[in-house]
């Protein structure tokens, strides 16, 4: 017990996310761990990590009587080790399966396994049977492959990984979930063979993968413990956003100070799109909403009075597209392509969405037009999912999906523009810049409407900050659509007509809950 109360730097709960982390890919990891372990005494990062293991687990699981450790044959298996050794001594029983030669064991790690063995912890190594306790698990402890781990666990490795899956009990893992890949987030093999966590205690850096694509629901809630080093954003190969900056309204500012959206979209059947974004961009700040219907629906909204209906020829005239902030595509269809000549020629700040990258992805014309917007000073912001940016990219979406980061960062660098690639784990990518990993959000997120009033939330928020930039806005609209889900997901009616009242809410207390950066 006297080695539990060490004094130690506290383990911090990632998600939610309250402020903005440095995220850091295999090949960033792999530098932060040498320099450490360069730095330090021999074993005395292991011991660190297998502490905070520890210290975690019985935080998680207090009462546990029974923990298993499955532990691979690198250093991910030491930590698991020294977790084994400690929690045996703080009075749990303990069982190890050691998936590896002890007498071919990494150094540390070695020096861990024998620690263990004398501590008289039961170690099962080798090729003895896999297998957890066989009067029940408490607690279990994924060991197995973590950081270094290049491909599809196979054999002894994938079994364990089963049983682990298979556990009725929560699943600790050890820096990544075994089978995960570190930079973004999809199996390394299949679903199969990818452990299910409820915990995740990242060690030295958090990786991008722990949060995009699968990551969410492999890694669980991500702790972070830094083994009392620094944590260092020098070598961070993307960011994990956090709360936006509040923005206060002066008691002098009207509403012409917070700019103009249009909204144009909505083709036959598809109106309520366009309805919901305009309703968004209101609610987001704008200081005026107007919206064009192609349905040619221009009647004023019931609900919301203040939207001011437009006609296509009103919204599409040069003068007005240089000045208002442009949500275009929301339930476009087929119609909106003929518009997007003008539009993409004449918006001076466009959010393109839906059918709008639709009409691109097969219009190589528009494709150009598009290209062009950056060399005329014209901003642009697209909003595929991931679908869409396949179109985008002439790929598929298996191909998007198996590197979300690097699909997101491809569009926006073709482009010139900022690019918000919606998921799990949405991705904001700028050319020239690190991309951001949005923390926020639930399945809940998947119902009809919900991109549209994403969208125009975006256009809203955009328009009141033009200085900030359509990446800011991009970065802050997707935290807001994330955890306006997440803070309501108990009684969620699964309707995007609530989502931007939701959003508001959260907008309204994020500045008093706010963490610095």
């Amino acid at each position: 017990m006297a080695m539990l109360t060490a004094a130690h730097t506290p383990i911090s709960a990632v998600l939610p996310s309250r402020r903005v982390w440095p995220l850091h890919g295999l090949a960033g990891s792999r530098r932060v761990e040498q320099a450490a372990l360069a730095a330090a005494a021999p074993q005395a990062l292991m011991q660190r990590a297998g502490l905070g293991l520890a210290r975690l687990a019985l935080a998680l699981a207090p009462h546990a009587g029974t923990v298993w450790v499955a532990a691979g044959p690198g250093n991910n298996g030491g930590d698991g080790l020294v977790a084994a050794r400690l929690l045996h001594q703080a009075g749990k029983r303990v069982q190890v399966s050691l998936l590896a030669d002890p007498t071919r064991l990494p150094a540390d790690a070695a020096w861990a396994w024998r620690q263990a063995r004398a501590a008289g912890v039961p170690i099962s190594a080798g090729l003895d049977p896999v297998a957890p306790p066989a009067d029940g698990t408490a607690l279990a402890i994924d060991a197995l492959l973590g950081l270094g781990a290049a491909r599809a666990p196979q054999g002894r490795m994938a079994e364990a990984i089963g049983l682990l899956n298979a556990l009725p009990c929560p699943v600790l893992a050890v820096d990544l979930p075994s089978g995960l890949s570190a930079d973004s987030g999809q199996p390394l093999g299949s679903v199969q063979t990818l452990v299910r966590a409820h915990h995740t205690l990242a060690l030295l850096t958090l990786k991008p993968g722990l949060f995009t694509g699968l990551g969410r629901d492999a890694a669980g809630q991500v702790w972070l413990d830094t083994l009392d080093l620094p944590l260092d954003d020098s070598l961070a190969s993307a960011w994990l956003g956090g709360p936006p900056l509040s923005r206060q309204r002066q008691h002098a500012q009207h509403k012409g100070s917070f700019g103009d959206v249009t909204v144009l979209g909505g083709a036959e059947g598809m109106g309520g799109a366009a309805l919901l974004a305009a309703r968004a961009a209101l609610a987001a700040g704008a200081g005026r909403v107007m919206l064009a219907r192609l349905d040619g629906q221009g009647l004023a909204d019931a609900a919301q009075p203040e939207l001011m209906p437009r006609s296509l020829a009103q919204v599409l005239a040069p003068g007005h597209l240089g000045a208002a902030t442009l949500v275009c595509g929301c339930g476009g269809g087929a119609a909106i392509a003929a518009h997007l000549p003008t539009v993409l020629a004449h918006s001076a700040r466009l959010v393109l969405d839906a059918d709008g990258l639709n009409a691109v992805a097969a219009d190589p014309a528009l494709a150009s037009a598009l290209a062009g917007r950056a060399e005329r000073g014209q901003a642009s912001l697209l909003t595929p999912h991931p679908l869409e940016a396949a179109r985008l990219l002439g790929s598929s979406t298996p191909q998007v999906q198996a590197d979300r980061l690097a699909s997101a960062q491809a569009l926006a660098e073709r482009w010139q523009c900022v690019v918000l690639l919606k998921g799990s784990g949405t991705v904001v990518a700028a050319p020239g810049q690190l991309p951001w990993i949005n923390p926020t959000g639930n399945a809940n997120l998947a119902c009809a409407g919900s991109g549209d009033v994403l969208a125009g939330w975006l256009g809203g928020w955009w328009a009141g900050a033009v200085a900030a930039g359509p990446a800011q806005a991009a970065i802050a609209g997707a935290w807001l659509h994330g955890q306006a889900a997440d803070a309501d997901r108990l009684w969620w009616p699964r309707s995007a007509g609530h989502l931007a009242a939701a959003m508001v809410r959260v907008a309204d207390g994020t500045a008093l809950a706010r963490t610095p950066v």
